[in-house]
């Protein structure tokens, strides 16, 4: 797709440039008084934890945000291919797909050995990225993901939609009420800032609290959580601009070194025409911000010319700019409970994405981190409302999260040194030049992290049975359920099996079937399929309320390597009776494809299979043998709660 061509214009790239608005400012509406979860930030994970939410119509959702409308001009720029797969979660791939500009070769440059003034390309290579995942990591608008979110948040069951022109003023935790998950222990205070609200005060009670308000979160100081690291001392100026040049890699993205003037990133955006540059400035003094430098987006335009000479940049618009500063800096928890407590406390308020981690946004690491932060919080959050799971569930979103964010500042530190000519925090001599070489060395190096698709969890009750990860090599236990095409045994259509874990609170198991024949009753398979169906003591029987359908709180797939398979010859669990008609569900059995076989594919077992168990955010949390019928049970067991209706 390509757009952009007389300017820059934000909103839906659907419709055409000429017709193309911005988004309008919403209505303003009351705040409720009291709800279930309360959600401060619409940045993406914000947006992603009400998207989460909003699926649930027996939680009641408040976001609120001190904008007074939709972002228009993103800030990030990358789009992970993990952060697609999470948005396949929310049926929206397929619009970030068709929209990003995939980022297909990386160049680097360095100053020309023959005249140094000059700089000369010294190779081109594939992204490392390409081949992690079925997407690609592209480029979009931050603002159009955010545009995704809310109109599936405004489809949903809740039609929840965000409340803007509102500042956090004070936001207490009465810490009598914290362990009575009924209460509403926490008490938040908004100002209206919008020029009617005539600085109006409004209250919410909530029994959880979510702060996505950023580096300079409220909700973080108001929680006494503090950020720890290294300060800025370096400072960069990003824009987004329309220009004619000269430079040949100009839609690629490139590393560019000059001899005296410093580094250019640069990322083609989507359009074919608007382009990101970050540009190196100079140091700062310690403790001082970058927005504090008397520097206009003229200057960094100019600092760029030097850089890329011989090439010339003619800048036509400038349709975004920021000047930032290259700091690294780590929440010391991430809930409200004191460092170190037990998972028995249950905490009641949470800080997400940039209001826990803070670093430079060269790496696309920003978004690609905060997305995921919530979509990890979000299901356990709905799970414990909801009555279906135990309240310590909630104690490993910190324990999860805080290991990404522990890894994403060591990363960007590595590479803020790596990019930079003059030295930053830790990093390197005082005539020192980037070495481009260390450059590709270090993304192909960290290509899963960036990409997301190696994001591994600790082992844990939900990340466990290690032991049996022989039995599926290529599905690593913590990491997500890296997808697969599959046949469909009832119509032979094509299905990624990554596709079926969507964004509803559900639990899957995906059972992989040995060298039996799955039609005799007396195979591991069907003994399996059976226990599930009809065993007492079985968690799809245990933990689904009678007047519901079978895959209601745990879905159950089944891939065969057989591929001469009738649906009517399966245990009928694997087609089951559903909703008011009683109707019939045939897209729960598959089977291998010749030249894409998953068993090769994810190094599965062929003679005994398995059993993949596959949490509501897309990440394995066991394996097991397909006979371990006992061990199967035991795992939900540590976590679930049964029903009243059921005991």
């Amino acid at each position: 797709m390509q757009f952009h061509l007389n300017g820059f214009k934000p909103g839906n790239y659907q419709i055409p440039d000429a017709a193309r608005k911005a988004y309008p400012t919403p209505p303003i509406e009351d705040l409720p008084t009291e709800v279930d979860v309360l959600i401060v930030g619409t940045g993406p994970a914000g947006l992603t934890m009400a998207r989460q939410m909003s699926e649930f119509g027996d939680i009641s959702t408040c976001i609120v945000d001190m904008a007074d409308g939709p972002l228009l001009f993103g800030r990030a720029d990358g789009i992970s291919c993990r952060t697609i797969e999470i948005m396949e979660a929310f049926n929206s791939s397929e619009m970030v797909e068709k929209e990003t500009y995939k980022l297909m070769q990386n160049t680097f440059w360095e100053p020309d050995a023959e005249n140094p003034q000059n700089i000369k390309r010294t190779h081109k290579i594939t992204d490392a990225r390409l081949g992690m995942s079925e997407f690609t990591h592209g480029v979009v608008n931050q603002a159009r993901l955010h545009e995704l979110l809310l109109d599936g948040m405004a489809n949903a069951v809740t039609n929840l939609r965000p409340h803007y022109s509102r500042e956090l003023v004070d936001l207490m935790i009465d810490e009598s009420l914290t362990q009575d998950l009924d209460a509403h222990p926490i008490t938040a205070t908004f100002k209206r800032v919008d020029d009617a609200g005539n600085d109006k005060i409004e209250t919410v009670k909530a029994r959880f609290a979510v702060g996505t308000d950023g580096g300079r979160s409220r909700v973080r100081k108001a929680l006494g959580i503090t950020l720890e690291g290294d300060s800025a001392d370096k400072a960069w100026g990003v824009m987004d601009i329309l220009l004619n040049t000269d430079f040949p890699d100009i839609r690629v993205k490139s590393f560019i070194q000059s001899k005296d003037h410093g580094a250019v990133m640069t990322i083609p955006r989507e359009g074919g025409y608007l382009i990101r540059f970050y540009v190196e400035l100079d140091q700062i003094e310690k403790d001082t911000r970058a927005a504090d430098l008397q520097l206009t987006e003229h200057d960094i335009i100019a600092k760029a010319q030097k850089i890329f000479h011989p090439y010339t940049l003619d800048v036509k618009e400038v349709a975004w700019w920021s000047k930032y500063s290259v700091g690294q800096r780590l929440a010391n928890r991430f809930d409200n409970r004191a460092v170190d407590s037990s998972d028995e406390i249950i905490p009641r308020a949470f800080v997400a994405g940039d209001a826990c981690h803070t670093h430079s946004p060269k790496g696309g690491w920003g978004l690609n981190t905060s997305l995921p932060d919530t979509f990890n919080l979000g299901w356990k959050m709905a799970a414990v409302l909801q009555g279906k799971s135990k309240a310590s569930l909630l104690a490993t979103y910190s324990t999860e999260r805080r290991k990404v964010a522990n890894q994403l500042i060591n990363a960007d530190k590595e590479l803020s040194i790596l990019v930079a000519t003059r030295p930053v925090a830790g990093g390197a001599s005082q005539d020192a030049q980037v070495d481009t070489a260390k450059i590709e060395a270090f993304m192909k190096r960290q290509s899963g992290f960036v990409s997301g698709t190696s994001i591994e969890y600790f082992p844990s009750y939900i990340c466990t049975g290690q032991g049996n990860q022989h039995l599926a090599t290529g599905y690593k236990i913590g990491q997500r359920f890296h997808s697969v095409k599959v046949t469909r045994v009832a119509d032979g259509a094509h299905q990624h099996l990554g596709h079926l874990v969507k964004a509803d609170g559900r639990w899957r198991i995906f059972v992989f079937g040995g060298a039996q024949d799955p039609t005799q009753t007396c195979s591991d398979t069907y003994q399996l399929i059976n226990f599930l169906a009809n065993d007492p003591t079985s968690p799809v029987r245990k933990y689904t309320q009678e007047n519901s359908d079978l895959d209601a709180i745990i879905d159950t797939y089944a891939i065969f390597q057989q591929q001469d398979l009738s649906m009517h010859d399966l245990h009928d669990f694997l087609w089951p009776a559903k909703g008011k008609y009683g109707l019939r569900d045939y897209e729960k059995v598959f089977h291998t494809q010749d030249d894409n076989d998953v068993y090769d594919l994810r190094g599965i077992d062929r003679n005994s299979g398995c059993i993949v168990i596959v949490r509501p955010d897309q990440h394995i949390a066991a394996i097991m043998p397909t006979a371990a019928h006992a061990k199967l049970s035991e795992f939900f067991d540590r976590f679930m709660i049964r029903s009243v209706a059921q005991t």
